[in-house]
């Protein structure tokens, strides 16, 4: 009788570990999804830049330096690893394409331009994409630091050396500040 109950015991505590087990990995994986949906829109942003120096190009010649900074963002985000480095690179681009924009204001005809208006609202429209993945991915590395760390999954995860993940953080302080809206 005690060997039974010894028996389902050591059953019952196999299931419990391939269930923790399991819930860790899917979780992982789920982190992984989120930061490959961040990719893809990050992705998507470059893409979109060249076409927007471009055509900015064309009215702004004078502007050389403010395309250059634009071309070399988009570089250092595209070559950026990890949720850390791409938040970095990420931010330096947001900071250059806002002096891009700032520049267009000062060409009436840029900003009237068909190509200019469709590849500035493609870029907002991608940047509403990429806050939502950033948003999705960071919940899903809440969501999976967790269960790395509570109690008792967080014994597995050390058994199967399971690491916490990165959140996607802004490290531009200014980026964090509320816009100030000015009549």
């Amino acid at each position: 009788m005690i060997t039974i109950i010894i028996l389902a015991l050591a059953v019952m505590l196999v299931f419990a570990v391939a269930g923790i087990y399991n819930g860790l990995v899917r979780a992982r994986n789920a982190v992984k999804n989120a930061w490959s949906q961040i990719d893809v829109q990050l992705k998507r942003r470059h893409d979109l830049i060249p076409n927007l120096v471009e055509t900015v190009k064309g009215y702004a010649v004078h502007e050389k330096e403010t395309l250059e900074k634009v071309i070399s963002a988009r570089n250092f985000a595209m070559n950026a690893s990890g949720p850390a480095e791409a938040g970095r690179a990420e931010s330096a681009l947001q900071s250059a394409l806002k002096s891009l924009f700032a520049v267009s204001e000062a060409y009436p005809d840029l900003k009237a331009n068909q190509n200019f208006l469709a590849l500035q609202e493609e870029l907002t429209s991608t940047e509403n994409k990429v806050a939502f993945a950033r948003q999705a991915y960071n919940d899903g590395v809440m969501q999976y630091n967790n269960r790395t760390e509570v109690v008792p999954s967080n014994i597995i995860a050390a058994l199967f050396q399971f690491k916490p993940s990165e959140f996607f953080e802004i490290d531009n302080p200014e980026e964090k500040e509320v816009s100030k809206v000015r009549f």
